[in-house]
């Protein structure tokens, strides 16, 4: 599994927070990837992360939610239940998007304050849930909300941080 992460900085708050802003959001993204059953096929995957501020995002989740304020993260998939589709989706091709992820600076840095986590550790903590999001992971319910939190724990703890559920 090879993948391919194109980072766009909307908001030039983000560079100081995230240090290398581009490293640090790849490897996020690659470990969330790495620990699904993606990994397994001979295959590259492209994404792309958009690094916003809240009006940006406010916007998109207006226009796509219709939910007039901003939010932490929004994932954009390129089609519904990746991961459970890999095997069809991913047979004779190359290359194959997963979509995209965008994210607001002010929400992820008020977010980390009020939980009184790092914002670095918010930041990829959101990182992994978008692409897991990507994926067709969700949280809707109970218990698909309990199996996505276990494989945030397990991936971000592979990172050395901490569970952010507790």
């Amino acid at each position: 599994m090879e993948l391919d992460v194109t980072v766009q900085l909307q908001s030039g708050e983000w560079k100081s927070k995230l240090r290398p802003y581009c490293k640090t959001v790849r490897e996020a993204c690659f470990a969330a990837i790495s620990e699904t059953k993606l990994a397994k096929y001979d295959c590259r995957f492209t994404m792309a992360v958009v690094l916003a501020d809240d009006d940006f995002i406010r916007e998109l989740n207006h226009t796509y939610r219709s939910k007039d304020k901003p939010t932490n993260v929004l994932s954009f998939p390129s089609m519904p239940d990746i991961e459970k589709q890999a095997a069809k989706l991913v047979k004779g091709q190359e290359e194959f998007e997963l979509g995209d992820i965008v994210m607001a600076y002010s929400t992820v840095a008020r977010e980390a304050g009020q939980q009184e986590k790092t914002f670095r550790d918010h930041a990829i903590h959101l990182l992994v849930h978008g692409t897991l999001h990507l994926l067709g992971h969700d949280h809707e319910e109970a218990g698909q909300a309990a199996a996505m939190e276990r494989t945030e724990i397990k991936i971000l703890k592979k990172q050395n941080i901490k569970n952010p559920y507790l």
